[in-house]
C-alpha cells in the first residue's frame, strides 16, 4: 500500500512539473526556439551591380564589419547542482559533444551521486517519511527503527546509482549522462526527455537501447531484496520499486532539460546557468 500512495504521490509531482513548466513556457519567451535576427535590406536599395557601377573604384577592398553571433536563449550550461542542493553531475548541456567515459570515470561518477552530501539529506527524509507511515513494520519505531529505515533508504539510492551509471553501463558499453536538447518546443524536448529513459548514447557516439536504465534499475531492486525483511521480497513489491525508480529518473531528465530555462526565466540566473561562449 506504501508503494502505491508513493506512485500516486510520484504521478501528481510530474504533473505539476509539466503544467508549472507548460506555464511558464507560454508566459516567458525564453523557453521557445529563437531564431536569428534578421538583418533585411533597406528598402529601395539599388541592386549590388549597380551600386558597384556608381561607386567610385577604391584602391583597396574593405571588408565588412562582422555582425555579432546571435546567442541562442537555449545556450546555456547545464549547473552542477539544482537548486545549490540537488546534484545534477550527469547533465550534459546542449550541442555538446563530450569523449566517451573510462570505467573508473564511470564509477566515480556514481560515487558522486551515491555520496553527495545531499544524498544523506535526501536518504533522512525518506527514512522519516517511511518510519511514520510504518511502511516497514519490522524496522520498528523510535530511534533503533529510524536508524534502520535510514541506512536501507541509503543503500537504495546506492545501489541504484552503481547499477544504473557504473556496472551496467560498462558492460553495456553505453554512457550514463543525460544530453539535454536545449531547444525547441515545450512538447518535443519533453518527449526527448522522457525517451532517454529507452534510448542513450553509447560509447562508441551511436545510439542504443538503454540497457543502463531499465536494466540496471532493475539489477538495483533485484538486489535490494536481500537486505529487506522478507515480507518485502515479492515480485509485486521489487516490480513496484523497480517501475518507480524508472518513473523518478523520467521526472528528473525533464527537471534537468527545462532547468537552465526555469532558473533564467524564474530566478534571473541565480543558480549558476551561464551562457556558452
Amino acid at each position: 500500500m506504501s508503494m502505491v500512495r508513493a506512485t500516486k504521490a510520484l504521478a501528481c509531482f510530474a504533473r505539476l512539473l509539466l503544467i508549472g513548466a507548460a506555464l511558464i513556457y507560454g508566459r516567458w519567451p525564453a523557453f521557445a526556439q529563437t531564431q536569428p535576427e534578421q538583418f533585411p535590406d533597406h528598402a529601395g536599395a539599388p541592386p549590388a551591380q549597380e551600386q558597384e557601377s556608381t561607386t567610385k573604384p577604391q584602391t583597396a577592398e574593405v571588408a565588412p564589419a562582422s555582425r555579432p553571433p546571435v546567442q541562442r536563449d537555449s545556450e546555456v550550461k547545464q549547473p552542477k547542482r539544482i537548486l545549490w542542493v540537488i546534484p545534477n553531475y550527469r547533465a550534459v548541456s546542449a550541442d555538446t559533444q563530450l569523449p566517451p567515459l573510462a570505467v573508473k570515470d564511470k564509477f566515480w561518477l556514481a560515487t558522486q551521486d551515491s555520496f553527495d552530501y545531499s544524498s544523506f539529506i535526501l536518504a533522512g527524509a525518506l527514512a522519516g517519511t517511511a518510519q511514520a507511515k510504518n511502511s516497514t513494520r519490522e524496522f520498528g519505531q523510535g530511534a533503533r527503527g529510524f536508524g534502520r529505515y535510514y541506512w536501507h533508504s541509503f543503500a537504495d539510492q546506492a545501489v541504484g546509482n552503481y547499477f544504473t551509471e557504473a556496472i551496467v553501463p560498462s558492460i553495456a558499453r553505453q554512457d550514463p549522462r543525460y544530453y539535454t536538447m536545449g531547444h525547441g518546443g515545450f512538447f518535443r524536448r519533453t518527449g526527448y526527455a522522457v525517451s532517454r529513459l529507452l534510448i542513450t548514447k553509447t560509447d562508441s557516439g551511436g545510439r542504443g537501447f538503454n540497457f543502463s536504465e531499465i536494466i540496471g534499475n532493475g539489477a538495483g531492486a533485484g538486489v535490494s531484496d536481500l537486505y529487506y525483511p522478507a515480507t518485502e521480497r515479492t515480485w509485486t513489491k521489487t516490480g513496484q520499486k523497480w517501475l518507480t525508480q524508472v518513473a523518478v529518473d523520467g521526472v528528473f531528465n525533464i527537471l534537468k532539460e527545462f532547468w537552465p530555462d526555469i532558473d533564467r526565466a524564474v530566478f534571473r540566473g541565480h543558480y549558476e546557468s551561464r551562457p556558452v561562449h
